[in-house]
């Protein structure tokens, strides 16, 4: 979707978006059909064919995008079932879904012209583009998972 915001004029293909996005074609095929029946893209046929947005980018959110394609799903009453909770959340459970309303409120008050404008008018993941830097996350691992790597990384080496 920030792909075609950020080629807003023109139509785009599959192959095209891919090639930018770098994201597999098949899987983005499904997913601009998805994004189509959503009412979020529109497929032109032929030459000169291929995907354009809807609507302009300042009046698509982030939240419209990913409810479309993988909608959050907020806690509404217990997700292990037990009877006894009914709508009463525990505490871990009302954290999660505290957080995911707080993701909905950032998503759905996020435009594609945002990131767009953050991005510097460019796609966004795009080499040398600016944004954080991500360090490497060190994860320590039980005794028991350690030894467990250890070995399937020997075997890996044997082969």
């Amino acid at each position: 979707m920030v792909t075609l915001a950020a080629h807003r004029d023109d139509s785009l293909t599959t192959s095209r978006i891919a090639d930018v996005s770098r994201i597999p074609s098949t899987y983005l095929s499904k997913v601009l059909q998805t994004l189509g029946r959503a009412g979020l893209v529109r497929a032109q046929r032929g030459l000169g064919g291929g995907f354009t947005l809807v609507r302009p980018p300042e009046a698509i959110t982030v939240l419209d995008v990913v409810n479309a394609v993988d909608p959050l799903r907020r806690i509404r009453e217990c997700p292990l079932g037990v009877a006894g909770h009914g709508p009463h959340l525990c505490a871990l459970h009302q954290r999660m879904d505290d957080a995911l309303a707080t993701l909905e409120q950032v998503f759905g008050e996020t435009r594609l012209s945002d990131l767009l404008r953050e991005a510097g008018g460019a796609p966004l993941c795009q080499p040398g583009s600016r944004g954080p830097t991500v360090r490497p996350v060190e994860v320590k691992l039980s005794r028991r998972s350690s030894v467990a790597h250890t070995r399937r990384q020997a075997r890996a080496r044997r082969r």
